[in-house]
């Protein structure tokens, strides 16, 4: 009987004495599963959580963890079915870092009005997800990375969204457009820029870049990426119309620390002009990534990629180098020893070739074994996914 008064006094004590904003931050320390809970306790607790400020939802409450894949069937419906029974308003938003990659079932993924209200936001990734217009959204401010891949939102969006975020350092777009394909962002502290697409124009800063339209100023587009560590470039396709790609840039991007290409024509003098002509212009490049695309040997690029024509030019910070897609072509080949002989400080060079044939190997091999090289320390790793690797030269 004393066991029973004492359970009563302290479950009054709990419920009744307690205020509720003080009962409200108790809650909110709990697990939702937890707190919905706590309303079979007693008439009194059925519906406290109806009113609580704050709710922390997390995907364990609709999919077990081995079934992510499939999580959103059912995300939709219960949150709806808890915003029935909430009552009271929802005071807080603090989401700070949010990463939905949905799958494809039954079309894009339609973000809600909600999400324009989580102000708090420092990263988003978004996959297979529709964005609408909201023209009371004033982008998140406080946003410091955005990544976005298959998301449908028109241009006008896009821009808002991106030039909003002044603390934006990291960019990541892989959409095939948006409505009307002209760009026009801001960002002026971005530090790394992946883009995959087809968006015809992009302004940065102000700074019109036109791709495949016969206006595009390379020198005026980069001078936008000042506070840039890391550049990818899907192609290199944007050089089409550019007319006489500089030697170098009028100026050096001392930030960039990181290149990477992920298909440059060999084949044509244009792309590998642009690229070289980004390289002279990186004094602090510590790496870079190139995946190789070459059809002939016999080609109006391999002047530029001769030793001779970087007298005025050394890679003082490059370090690693990976070329991917190698087949011994002789321009592929040539970019191997003006890395080798330009870059004192480099310790590797990775080499992914396409080809397996022993012969074709053996002939690369001893090509590269006998060139300069600037650093004692530099290798040669020439990696085959279904040999053994021969190991550094």
């Amino acid at each position: 009987m004393r066991h029973k008064c004492r359970k009563q006094c302290s479950h009054r004590t709990l419920h009744c004495d307690l205020p509720r904003n003080v009962l409200d931050e108790i809650l909110m320390c709990l697990p939702f599963r937890d707190v919905v809970r706590t309303s079979i306790l007693s008439k009194k607790w059925r519906n406290i959580w109806h009113g609580l400020p704050v709710l922390t939802l997390s995907h364990t409450l609709w999919k077990p963890e081995e079934d992510l894949a499939d999580l959103t069937s059912n995300l939709v419906k219960i949150i709806n079915h808890i915003l029935i029974f909430h009552t009271g308003p929802v005071t807080k938003n603090d989401i700070q870092h949010l990463v939905l990659r949905l799958p494809i079932r039954g079309g894009l993924y339609k973000m809600p009005l909600s999400f324009f209200t989580c102000f708090e936001l420092r990263h988003l990734t978004l996959q297979n997800c529709s964005i609408l217009a909201q023209p009371s959204f004033k982008g998140f401010d406080r946003l410091i990375s955005l990544e976005l891949r298959d998301v449908a939102i028109s241009s006008k969006l896009l821009e808002r969204l991106i030039s909003c975020s002044l603390l934006l350092e990291q960019l990541v777009l892989q959409i095939s457009g948006a409505s009307s394909n002209v760009i026009e962002i801001s960002a002026p502290n971005l530090r790394s820029f992946d883009y995959t697409g087809n968006i015809r124009s992009l302004s940065l800063s102000h700074r019109e870049y036109y791709v495949g339209a016969g206006k595009c100023n390379i020198a005026k587009f980069f001078e936008s990426f000042s506070a840039l560590e890391l550049l990818h470039l899907n192609d290199m396709f944007f050089v089409a119309g550019a007319g006489e790609v500089p030697t170098r840039l009028s100026y050096d991007l001392y930030c960039v620390k990181h290149l990477c290409i992920s298909s440059i024509y060999l084949s044509d003098l244009n792309e590998v002009s642009c690229a070289l002509c980004l390289i002279r212009s990186f004094p602090n490049l510590q790496s870079m990534e190139i995946k190789v695309e070459c059809d002939d040997n016999d080609i109006p690029a391999l002047e530029s990629l001769e030793v001779e024509r970087f007298s005025d030019v050394t890679f003082n910070h490059l370090r690693e180098v990976k070329l991917m897609q190698t087949n011994g072509t002789i321009p592929e080949i040539q970019l191997m020893k003006l890395l080798l002989a330009k870059s004192p400080e480099l310790m590797k060079i990775i080499i992914e070739p396409c080809v397996v044939e022993e012969s074709a190997t053996v002939k690369i091999l001893t090509e590269i074994i006998q060139f300069q090289r600037a650093s004692t320390k530099a290798e040669v790793v020439y990696k085959l996914d279904k040999h053994p690797n021969p190991g550094p030269l």
